[in-house]
């Protein structure tokens, strides 16, 4: 494959990685990677030290190989400050307040840097190598952990006045409800994995004060063990309480999309994370709750699809961050 020689690097609360990647408008080739926890129990410099020591090895790596690197990318949780290059304390990074990361790895390196938030960088890979390829007006959404998404307006990334633009997930749908992004009831709080996790534990909670017995959940001490995972899991099987919540949270997503149908009329809406793997017991009042919800024009021309990357879209994501800081891609 012929292209660009891009570092990306995915930091998340859990792991991070770092890769080395070719970058060509025809698709995007992993050629090293390096992944590690992230331990953000042991603070942001733990983590940094490897990032700088890993970008650096790859750095030499690719000089070594004739195929020196032009730039580098960085995907992470927000909130951030994308313009000036901070990671401004992000809840699945705890104490990483005002991290540099920009100007840590253009003075390692003296290469172009960029950083984005892991929704807009899901949007940009999406956008160029997956399911919203071909399109102008694309909106991507992350439904892991958190929610949010990234938005790819007349054929280019839109941030916002200070790179907060899309962040739907702090939407508020109902008064009350499981809380995500730091609020009750909102599109997080019901859509995404901490969400439903939330929803089965309530909903079990009642279930089996009533006497009821659960197939994904035997006793009250086993309530706060469940998670996104383990619904799923339990819908797959049959269980009704698992589809039920599930339902729940597919009728609030409709809700969340039929905002963002009404307010951007994208020709494509692509939604990672849980979304794909649990499409079969999402979409059904998912849809159903759009055509109640959205205008109808901007819904006939709107197609939403799970987002085709997968499980390499951290990497790919990072790797095309990297190369829109080159300057004229």
């Amino acid at each position: 494959m012929s292209g660009r020689a891009v570092i990306g690097v995915d930091i998340g609360g859990t792991k991070t990685a770092v890769v080395l990647g070719r970058v060509a408008a025809d698709g995007c080739e992993v050629i090293e990677r390096h992944a590690f926890p992230t331990d953000t129990h042991l603070g942001p410099d733990h983590a940094l030290g490897q990032i700088r020591q890993q970008v650096r090895a790859l750095v030499s790596l690719a000089e070594a190989n004739g195929a020196p690197v032009s730039a580098v990318g960085v995907a992470a949780g927000g909130p951030l400050d994308s313009r000036a290059g901070l990671i401004l304390s992000p809840p699945n990074l705890p104490g990483w307040d005002r991290i540099p990361i920009v100007a840590l790895l253009a003075t390692d390196t003296g290469l172009p840097v960029r950083l984005e938030n892991d929704a807009n960088a899901g949007a940009l890979a999406e956008w160029r190598f997956g399911a919203g390829r071909g399109t102008r007006n694309m909106i991507f959404c992350t439904c892991g952990t958190g929610f949010g998404a990234g938005l790819v307006l007349d054929g280019r990334l839109y941030a916002g006045t200070t790179g907060m633009a899309g962040e739907i997930g702090h939407v508020r749908l109902a008064p009350a409800g499981p809380v995500g992004y730091g609020k009750a009831g909102s599109v997080e709080g019901f859509c995404s994995g901490g969400g439903i996790a939330q929803l089965a534990q309530g909903m079990a909670a009642e279930r089996l004060d009533r006497g009821e017995t659960l197939g994904f959940c035997a006793t009250r001490r086993e309530v706060g063990s469940i998670t996104a995972e383990v619904v799923g899991r339990a819908a797959e099987a049959g269980d009704p309480v698992a589809r039920e919540v599930l339902g729940i949270a597919g009728r609030r997503l409709g809700e969340a999309l039929a905002i963002l149908v009404d307010l951007f009329n994208p020709e494509r809406i692509v939604i990672g994370g849980i979304f794909p793997r649990q499409h079969q017991f999402l979409w059904a009042p998912c849809e159903e709750t759009l055509r109640q919800e959205a205008l109808a024009e901007p819904l006939a021309v709107c197609r939403i699809v799970p987002a085709e990357l997968g499980e390499r879209i951290g990497d790919i994501a990072a790797l095309t961050v990297g190369l829109s800081a080159v300057a004229g891609s």
